[in-house]
């Protein structure tokens, strides 16, 4: 594996997020505030390539679904369909907080 050559960049934070990374390096957690933001931008980068990830699985269901032969639903069964899913939905986080 080649090294990367590093570049500097010049970034302005609010005071917020400048005390966030203060506190991260005096905690230990960071050894440097560089070292805070490339984990920050590891993290960005790896969010925005899950992002990508779940957009492109949801096109994926929505061509699929465009592509059903099947018949619609009315308005009347995809009602009664939303309401079947919230109510399992709430059954679920019910069951999940016991």
């Amino acid at each position: 594996m080649t090294m990367q050559i590093a570049q500097k960049v010049s970034i302005t934070v609010t005071p917020d997020m400048m005390q966030a990374l203060r506190d991260s390096v005096n905690s230990g957690e960071f050894a440097t505030t560089s070292e805070a933001m490339r984990d920050a931008l590891r993290v960005w980068r790896r969010q925005r390539l899950e992002d990508a990830e779940r957009l492109e699985a949801l096109r994926a269901r929505v061509r699929r679904s465009l592509e059903d032969p099947r018949p619609s639903l009315t308005a009347d069964e995809a009602e009664a369909e939303m309401t079947r899913f919230a109510e399992n939905e709430r059954n679920a986080a019910v069951d999940a907080a016991r």
